[in-house]
């Protein structure tokens, strides 16, 4: 057996590396050809995740050198086939319905090579030349899905060097906060003396305008992003004021008045009200209209994070859902969600394009006051062109095309609430509003009994169903067939004891109900592995008196 030869290095093969493609019959080049030609065919024979601890995979991991010696493109790439690729989770399966990660058309692909070859970096127009224009373009389309203005404003607005209608950032959370961060710069604005908060920090501006603090307010379902936010621009966390939520996951509005009262009462300032268009846990909507008045009552800077239901707005069958969105000041949409684009690619957009100013940034040697670059209104510098990828699909789809997704969508989860509701051994906890649902395994004898049980009986039993359905989710993920994941829940109907549920995201358009109805059935197989588990159930439920 001839021995393994090594990698050079030299000018010439770093040269080599930089220039001349892998050839068609390597490991890479094999790739590239499987991945044009039959995207779902390589995905499922080579991305599916084979299950091992992860302390095992850490060993994997495990070496801190930097290595010495370079290696050969195509040994490497076996290298991640075996150790990265095959302990990746396979997040374009119809079966993986936990988490909302999409799965992504097979034209992006070659498109995202193009966009990593030509790497363009859009902080500065230097770098980037078409790509500024491109990206306030998708940017204008979406402001126009949003707010509906007509073409003289996006003539305007749209190219102007000193005003944006949003910006591209790396997701929902840098979107939810660059958009506070224009809600506190514009809130402490320059007056007088006081040079603003951007110049002579929060604790001068609040001595300057009189208040004691500034607050949030959002529902107790509100994204942990809002967190991170109150602590970058250093209102602290304890500003992020959690109101209450109704039986349907949808903010009190009476709560919310009596928050925002409360506020000001103390001394207090609302400086921003959060609406949601999606949850994440459970997929509903505020009452955004009802709480753009609030807003408006106080003067404070409503904001949308529609990270996950923006795309809705595509829908005119389901877009009523979102009724209110236009009177936001800011919105949050994640295009790598529900618009089928690669994780990275997160928007956040002004109604009013001259908001931006409150943040706007210079330097002689990168973003010059009066050009184009659009890193003077960003948070991020140095970024990708992600926008490319978005503009494609908005091409290649259309809006009737991304309509008919979600409507697919939508419709799946109610299909698979009402094939829930049809076991005598599985309930739905939250049924959908928007693509998203929740629900549980509960043994049939004990679910026939749980409608007439006291808050005490309740309180019994909970514990030990959710250590069936930690069991059961865990174990479906182990086997690697399919994927749900879970959350915990205060349901009205359980006296808001703390339940473990299992939630699903139907919006992979290869997801069938037939799939759906698979997934049950393992789900029950699981349940049956585990005779303990459910003898603790019925045990608990004795010991209660809630079953004899």
């Amino acid at each position: 057996m001839a021995p393994k030869t090594t990698a050079e290095v030299s000018m010439d093969a770093l040269y080599r590396i930089f220039t001349v493609p892998e050839a068609p019959d390597s490991t890479l080049g094999k790739i590239e050809q499987h991945l044009s030609e039959n995207l779902e065919g390589f995905l499922s024979s080579h991305i599916v995740t084979q299950e091992r601890p992860l302390h095992e995979i850490e060993n994997d991991f495990a070496y801190s050198d930097i290595p010495e010696q370079p290696e050969f493109v195509s040994d490497h790439t076996e290298t991640l086939l075996k150790k990265l690729v095959a302990q990746s989770v396979h997040t374009a399966s119809p079966r993986f319905i936990g988490h909302m990660t999409s799965a992504l058309p097979y034209f992006l692909l070659p498109l995202a090579k193009l966009m990593v070859g030509l790497n363009q970096n859009l902080v500065k127009i230097e770098t980037s030349k078409a790509f500024t224009p491109m990206e306030r373009q998708v940017l204008g389309m979406m402001h126009h899905l949003v707010y509906g203005q007509e073409k003289p404003f996006y003539d305007r607005w749209m190219h102007s060097a000193d005003h944006s209608l949003g910006a591209f950032c790396s997701g929902g959370t840098i979107a939810n906060i660059s958009a506070l961060w224009v809600a506190r710069n514009n809130l402490l604005a320059p007056d007088g003396e006081f040079a603003g908060v951007s110049a002579e920090g929060l604790v001068a501006g609040l001595q300057h305008y009189g208040y004691n603090r500034l607050v949030v307010l959002v529902s107790e379902r509100g994204h942990y992003s809002l967190s991170k936010a109150a602590d970058v621009l250093g209102i602290g966390r304890k500003n992020i004021v959690s109101v209450p939520a109704d039986d349907n996951n949808r903010i009190q509005i009476d709560a919310l008045k009596a928050a925002a009262a409360k506020v000001t009462q103390e001394g207090g300032r609302v400086m921003a009200i959060v609406g949601i268009a999606g949850t994440t846990e459970t997929g509903h909507v505020d009452p955004l209209q009802e709480m753009a008045e609030i807003a408006a009552k106080y003067h404070a800077h409503f904001h949308v994070d529609a990270a996950w239901g923006g795309a809705t707005l595509m829908s005119n069958t389901y877009r009523k859902l979102l009724a209110g969105i236009e009177l936001a000041d800011s919105l949050t949409i994640d295009a790598h969600k529900q618009m089928y684009v690669p994780m990275g690619a997160g928007m956040v957009l002004f109604k009013d394009p001259s908001l931006v100013s409150a943040i706007e940034h210079h330097a002689e040697y990168v973003i010059r006051r009066g050009s184009k670059d659009l890193g003077s209104h960003t948070m991020e510098g140095s970024r990708p062109g992600m926008a490319m990828l978005v503009y494609s699909a908005l091409h290649v789809m259309g809006r009737k095309g991304y309509e008919l997704l979600i409507d697919t969508g939508i419709e799946r989860a109610k299909d698979f609430a009402a094939l829930i509701e049809r076991q005598d051994d599985f309930e739905v906890i939250t049924h959908p509003e928007l693509c998203l649902l929740t629900y549980r395994y509960v043994p049939a004898e004990i679910k026939a009994l749980l409608a007439d049980a006291s808050a005490e009986q309740i309180a019994a039993v909970t514990p030990h169903l959710n250590i069936l359905t930690r069991y059961i989710q865990k174990t479906q993920r182990e086997n690697g067939r399919s994927f749900v994941s879970r959350t915990k829940l205060t349901p009205r109907q359980y006296y808001r004891e703390g339940t473990l549920v299992f939630r699903t995201v139907l919006a992979n358009p290869l997801t069938s109900n037939e799939m759906l109805a698979d997934i049950i059935v393992e789900q029950r197989e699981i349940a049956a592995t585990a005779p303990s588990l459910n003898k603790h159930i019925i045990d608990a439920a004795e010991r209660c008196g809630l079953s004899k």
